[in-house]
């Protein structure tokens, strides 16, 4: 891998995960929202803001290429999926004080970036990186242990995400385009849902007041932002490196929910996120090994 473009890498997995870790602080400002209609919004005002960036770049005939090929729309359309439905449960755990669950989910997922990438990609990883995984799925094993049984929020943000990491690293599809499309592939359902609730009398879109319709749109931007970043990552760094940044996200996000939102915070836990701190130096001390010997680093 060039080593330039290793740094934009990680520079673009930095400003995803930076964001995605203040997320609850944004998003509990929409708790009286309900997850779905959230949801709804988010898709939409994304597709509005990621269509105006097109049209400023003059990149729509990227767009109409992938309408061409039809793998690549059946891949965005799964993609989209993946991270619609890792939105909701996200939007579910804000709104219901399940931050820490989410965060812990979100600490998880490196183990299946990882996973994904043995298995599908056939990535190596070295001594130093099968510790860092070990160290991680010790205090996966302790967290289950302690509340005896599986976090289903926690596993099901992990899944999620972590497929979704690999059908975007699997796309020769830029950021922008890919974006738009799967925000596009959404739409549909949002609109279903959206008719279903003004059958029931509920404005999925309207009857807003001015402070929660801003916060509504804003959330279009802010779900476009870090998702064009890690896209951007994903397509330069294997998979092992962008899990392993992607506890940056958690980390914030735990911080917020002991420190601010006042969540419960168990014996046991503490353990745990100090297993994977140790994981994650490790990996640090070898991903930094192969940054200074760029020999090292595998040709993609």
């Amino acid at each position: 891998m060039n080593p330039q473009r290793h740094l934009i890498g990680i520079a673009c997995g930095l400003l995803a995960y930076g964001i995605w870790g203040f997320f609850p602080l944004f998003f509990r400002q929409l708790a009286h929202v309900s997850p779905m209609d959230v949801l709804s919004n988010r898709a939409v005002w994304a597709c509005v803001f990621v269509g105006l960036l097109l049209t400023l770049r003059r990149q729509w005939h990227k767009v109409a290429a992938v309408f061409r090929i039809w793998r690549q729309l059946l891949m965005l359309t799964v993609a989209a999926l993946l991270i619609g439905s890792n939105w909701l449960v996200f939007l579910w755990a804000v709104a219901n004080r399940q931050v820490v669950a989410s965060s812990l989910g979100y600490f998880l997922t490196p183990l299946v970036n990882i996973l994904l990438g043995l298995v599908v990609l056939k990535e190596r990883l070295n001594r130093l990186e099968w510790l860092s995984v070990l160290l991680a799925l010790a205090a996966m094993t302790n967290e289950i242990i302690a509340i005896g049984g599986l976090p289903w929020v926690s596993l099901f943000l992990a899944g999620t995400f972590g497929t979704y990491g690999l059908v975007r690293k699997q796309l020769p599809v830029d950021a922008v385009s890919g974006l738009w499309l799967e925000t596009l592939v959404m739409l549909p359902v949002c609109a279903l849902y959206a008719f279903y609730q003004a059958g029931n009398g509920h404005a999925v879109f309207t009857g807003h007041d001015l402070s929660t319709s801003w916060l509504l749109i804003g959330a279009g931007a802010l779900t476009a932002l870090p998702l064009l970043a890690f896209a951007a990552a994903a397509q330069r760094l294997d998979l092992a490196t962008v899990g392993m940044l992607m506890y940056i996200n958690p980390t914030l996000q735990f911080v917020t929910a002991i420190w601010l939102f006042g969540e419960p915070m168990r014996a046991e836990q503490l353990l745990s996120f100090g297993l994977i701190w140790l994981g994650l130096l490790v990996y640090s001390w070898s991903a930094w090994g192969k940054y200074r010997r760029p020999d090292c680093i595998d040709s993609r």
